[in-house]
């Protein structure tokens, strides 16, 4: 017999103990309210908006993610200014490429999965935790991946233990990937990652790392048409987070606009980058 809507009591899944997961707890309770349970027609192909560069890279006392605003559907721009990192908890951020709608509705349920365990278990998951949890999500994502839909985060966070940032990456089975130094994911990653060889060097600094990353994408934009460069007219700055031991926090539009405005300042002449690095 089913409960009595007007009696102000919860259903029974409600109240009977369970994993500390949001995402199987939905899945038992409303599986079809999960992103990777929806059934597409088969042979689907939809022109959806996509994502495209995101790059990590660790400096002595953290992490920093940043990304572009550009998401592109086929050759046209559909978006100048989307968001593509977010803070996942307290000490880590996810950045995403791919099939946008989706990601932004894959990292909304992983914020909630981690608060939940937080609330549940009293206490943080821990990074490798943070990041195998994400690999799950994505894995049952694949479905809708076979399908042209594909999600691919990169995932940043500060482990307490160590006091160090950690970086990891994924493919679209929901493999997970340790990355050390440097990572970056979308489109223009290959170019953001030759930029980031050159540039970034083992004892950086957080302000260091916050050029290299801006650099970085600057090169992506400028070999990559998906991945939107500086854009001073319409002052569209990166999404830039920085993560370490006094938690995950984005840089305000003034300070980025500072950076970048040095960037492009610093290419006038020599559009292939500087040669003397990040300083």
């Amino acid at each position: 017999m089913s409960p009595d809507p007007f009696s102000g009591r919860l259903p029974g899944a409600f109240t009977v103990p369970g994993s500390s997961s949001f995402s199987e707890f939905v899945g038992h309770v409303s599986p079809e309210l999960l992103p990777g349970r929806r059934v597409l027609p088969v042979g689907a192909s939809l022109e959806a908006p996509h994502g495209t560069t995101v790059v990590a890279l660790e400096y002595a006392d953290g992490v920093v993610m940043a990304g572009d605003r550009r998401a592109t559907m086929g050759n046209l721009i559909a978006n100048r200014d989307m968001e593509k990192v977010f803070a996942a908890d307290e000490y880590a951020v996810v950045g995403i490429a791919g099939t946008a709608g989706l990601a932004i509705e894959l990292v909304r349920l992983y914020q909630v999965e981690l608060e939940h365990y937080e609330k549940i278990e009293g206490t943080l998951m821990s990074v490798e935790g943070k990041a195998n949890r994400l690999a799950s999500m994505i894995r049952a994502n694949l479905g809708h991946a076979m399908q042209g839909l594909a999600v691919v985060p990169l995932f940043a966070g500060f482990d307490l233990d160590d006091r160090s940032g950690r970086i990891y990456s994924y493919d679209v089975t929901g493999g997970c990937y340790r990355e050390h130094d440097h990572h970056s994911i979308g489109s223009g990653s290959l170019f953001a990652r030759g930029s980031m060889k050159k540039l970034w060097r083992r004892d950086i600094d957080q302000a260091g790392a916050v050029r290299v990353a801006v650099e970085a994408l600057y090169d992506a934009a400028d070999d990559d048409s998906a991945t939107g460069g500086p854009d001073l007219g319409r002052r569209i700055w990166p999404t830039l987070a920085v993560v370490d031991v006094e938690g995950a926090r984005f840089l305000s539009d003034d300070v980025l606009a500072g950076v970048v405005t040095e960037v492009v300042a610093a290419r006038q002449g020599n559009p292939g980058g500087n040669p003397g690095g990040a300083r």
